[in-house]
């Protein structure tokens, strides 16, 4: 492989997409979802758990690491695959998102962010050229630009010189990256709500030139209907011969209506979050296995994905080990969800393939949000 990372389209629904997207560390299948390995894990999975899902490539999180364990260790320690026993593909956010959820933390300026460390209080200074290189250290697949994410809501005024002032970064991350075979950076669109300065950001990200276009500062408040009309006036305007990611989503019927909006991949804490807190997603909605309601039913979460956890155990169990505060719970509920979501993107790759999306987007949204329990 030559060039950086190579996506390959390979059938079209309408706007969606099924793809390859092949990476130095593999080849992942899109539409896909990346599970959230924030700190080198996928909080309560084993990287073996994770690929036994069918997961294809995981985040991790710059600002995270570079305070703990630290860029500079982990590329003493052979970099992050070694590190965190995952030989696949590892995107790295950033750390702009920090920027608005530590906002109390930080302050930022046209050279970066100044951020005081949430563990110790120390003072961290992160700058495009110094996020890039960390992503570099820690041996990411996709390096992603360092960007400010959007506080919503912001008036247009404010989501323009934030936005103005993220592209004048992407210059600098792009500047800054070291390209090789097999390693890509990814450029991120901002501009809050407003379609004027979305799709400013988004000629002026092609203009530099990326491997991949990330989406940013949506999931943050603006409700679903406002994100997907973001998406309508946006993703037209990034090159169709490179992978488009959103930065954040989402729930399962987010996530279906992106991909038949022409998004190629995802991430989210929501099912690891979920997992942790006694929910579980099914095709029929979610369960709060915390409810009296499965104290007794012998029911599997869902026999249809191929998990141990979504077949074998019950949710009367799985209701116990909630109430009962085990780790175990955490363990079986999120190992479920993850299989889950890598179960509904196989399920959207195979409707796009045989051009039925809009059939399955349908039945699926449809019977998601009229279920749950």
């Amino acid at each position: 492989m030559s060039g950086g990372v190579q996506f390959t389209i390979d059938a079209v629904d309408g706007r969606a997409r099924v793809g390859r997207l092949d990476t130095g560390h593999g080849t992942v299948d899109t539409p896909a979802f990346m599970p959230v390995g924030t700190a080198a894990t996928v909080k309560a999975l084993t990287p073996d758990m994770v690929r036994a899902t069918g997961a294809g490539m995981v985040l991790a999180n710059t600002y995270h690491l570079m305070l703990r364990p630290g860029a500079e260790r982990v590329a003493r320690l052979g970099g992050l695959h070694r590190f965190m026993n995952w030989p696949g593909p590892i995107l790295t956010d950033s750390g702009g998102f920090q920027v608005m959820s530590l906002a109390g933390l930080c302050s930022i300026d046209e050279v970066g962010v100044d951020f005081r460390s949430h563990i110790d209080g120390a003072r961290v200074f992160l700058t495009p050229e110094r996020a890039v290189e960390i992503q570099d250290l820690l041996d990411a697949t996709i390096t992603m630009v360092l960007d400010e994410c959007t506080a919503f809501p912001a008036t247009h005024q404010e989501a323009a010189a934030s936005m103005r002032r993220s592209m004048r970064w992407a210059g600098r991350s792009r500047e800054a990256f070291r390209a090789r075979d097999g390693y890509g950076l990814f450029g991120i669109v901002q501009g809050g709500v407003y379609p004027d300065l979305r799709s400013e950001s988004a000629a002026t990200l092609t203009g530099i030139g990326f491997d991949g276009y990330a989406i940013g500062g949506l999931a943050v408040g603006e409700g679903q209907a406002t994100m997907f009309g973001v998406l309508d006036a946006t993703v037209a305007l990034l090159p169709a011969d490179r992978p488009r990611y959103l930065m954040g989503v989402g729930t399962p019927a987010d996530i279906v209506g992106a991909v038949a909006r022409g998004v190629d991949l995802f991430d989210c804490v929501l099912p690891t979050r979920s997992g942790r807190t006694g929910q579980a997603f099914t095709q029929a909605g979610t369960l709060n296995l915390r409810n009296a309601r499965h104290a007794e039913d012998m029911n599997p979460i869902d026999a249809s994905i191929d998990c141990p956890a979504s077949r074998l155990y019950s949710r009367a169990y799985l209701h116990h080990l909630v109430r009962a505060k085990e780790i175990l719970a955490a363990i079986l509920l999120t190992w479920h969800n993850v299989a889950f979501y890598q179960q509904l993107m196989a399920d959207l790759r195979r409707a796009i393939a045989e051009g039925r999306l809009r059939e399955f987007a349908a039945r699926f949204v449809a019977e998601y949000e009229n279920g749950g329990g």
